[in-house]
């Protein structure tokens, strides 16, 4: 089997950690994503993703939120049969195989020239799909995606690497760009930064984390089309298919609930669903 050189550095480098972790998880024999494509797509990576550090907890903790996110996206595309997907900072995710959307649906892959020229090595082109290489925050792509149809945008471990000024930018940027829509994401607060800094995966990487939302409230304030629709905490086990976190250590769920037991710990991290 031919392999693939991953040289990214710094935050480009933590895309192979979500892919790892979501292709650990898939191997596992209760898994949620079942995402045969990221399990392939590893073993074709020369890349040394021992030094990433990735555990069972973080491979499951990956998997739920990016299932929550599939599911967000599942359910607006069934509102929307002719919706365009805009999936921000893609990476090697496989999220339009998992999801498996019908040809009437137009879904837009961004991320990296670097890193969209890695994935073309590793996946299949798709019918219904375009590939762009940019970086999320040149307003020059979003030239290239009609604003004729509702559209969803998904970006999952994506904003929190961006410069903090760079996101409302953003937002304000694509919701004027677009007619109606929603947008998915996950967010934390600036102490929840802090604490993926201290991941040693995240660690390994020399990636920095700028981009903090300390109230989903706020960024109605700073992209005032936004809506803000759902928070899930990412520490509400309530929130949480119960058997999905069964299958976190004995450690894990311990942390989860005394997170939960404490408002402000409880609320460092977000899976995040504003419509526009």
């Amino acid at each position: 089997m031919t392999t693939e050189k991953a040289s990214l550095t710094e935050e480009k480098e933590t895309l192979l950690i979500t892919l790892y972790a979501k292709a650990g998880e898939s191997r596992l024999p209760d898994s949620l994503l079942k995402d045969r494509f990221a399990a392939e797509t590893v073993g074709r990576i020369d890349y040394d993703f021992s030094r990433l550090k990735v555990d069972r907890d973080m491979m499951i903790g990956v998997a739920m939120r990016a299932h929550i996110l599939d599911g967000w996206t599942r359910d607006f595309i069934a509102r929307h049969p002719d919706a365009t997907v805009l999936h921000l900072g893609c990476g090697l995710d496989s999220r339009i195989f998992r999801i498996d959307p019908a040809p009437s649906i137009r879904w837009f892959d961004l991320d990296y020239p670097e890193v969209v020229a890695l994935r073309r090595k590793l996946y299949p082109e798709r019918d219904g799909c375009r590939l762009i290489g940019s970086s999320v925050t040149d307003p020059n792509w979003l030239v290239d995606v009609p604003a004729d149809r509702p559209a969803i945008i998904v970006a999952e471990g994506l904003f929190p690497y961006l410069p903090a000024d760079e996101v409302p930018k953003l937002l304000r940027r694509l919701t004027a760009h677009l007619p109606s829509g929603e947008l998915v994401f996950d967010g934390y607060s600036r102490f929840g930064l802090e604490l993926i800094s201290w991941q040693p995966s995240v660690r390994a990487t020399g990636a920095r984390l700028r981009w903090a939302i300390n109230n989903p409230r706020d960024l109605e304030e700073q992209v005032p089309r936004l809506k803000l629709q759902a928070e899930l905490p990412a520490y509400d086990p309530e929130g949480y298919d119960p058997r999905q976190i069964a299958r976190l250590s004995w450690a894990a769920r311990l942390t989860i609930l005394a997170f939960a037991a404490v408002p402000f710990l409880g609320r460092i991290g977000w899976l995040l669903r504003f419509r526009f």
